[in-house]
């Protein structure tokens, strides 16, 4: 009987000595000092976020879309193509904003924001010498900008 007590004992002594480490060591681990965090992130973000906060305060009225269509001038699997198909758009006519937009599988080059399907057929007529397999696509535009001097 005295064994058993004693075999009790050590193996009480010794779940008691674990308890304790295991307790030693997760207390010891949550006391440890913190450590410093480095952001990096894109300087765009910044512009971007107070763009927005410039757009918030104004209401966004210059930015509001509006129904009107586009010349959809790419379609394609490639990315390099429609860059490429954007990029020979834009020396051709500087002045008119072009969208890339995926659609899965395909990518399509956009341009244009016309109020009308007329402006836009207009366009499409000009672009016939550059691009072939155009179509006009309605959708949002962002419209132009308003002049606000009087002149």
């Amino acid at each position: 009987m005295n064994r058993a007590v004693s075999v009790y004992k050590a193996l009480l002594q010794i779940t008691g000595y674990c308890f304790f480490m295991l307790l030693f060591s997760a207390t010891s681990a949550l006391s440890q000092s913190r450590g410093k965090v480095e952001v990096i992130k894109d300087a765009r973000i910044d512009t971007f976020a107070a763009r927005r906060l410039e757009l918030n305060k104004t209401g966004g009225a210059e930015m509001a879309s509006v129904s009107g269509y586009r010349v959809q001038i790419f379609t394609g699997p490639s990315r390099k193509d429609a860059y490429s198909v954007q990029a020979k758009f834009q020396t051709e006519f500087p002045d008119i904003r072009t969208y890339i937009i995926y659609s899965e599988p395909n990518f399509k080059v956009r341009a244009g924001d016309f109020r009308t399907r007329l402006e836009a057929e207009k366009m499409e007529d000009e672009l016939k010498k550059w691009f072939t397999g155009m179509f006009i696509i309605p959708e949002k535009i962002n419209p132009p900008k308003l002049d606000s001097t009087d002149e």
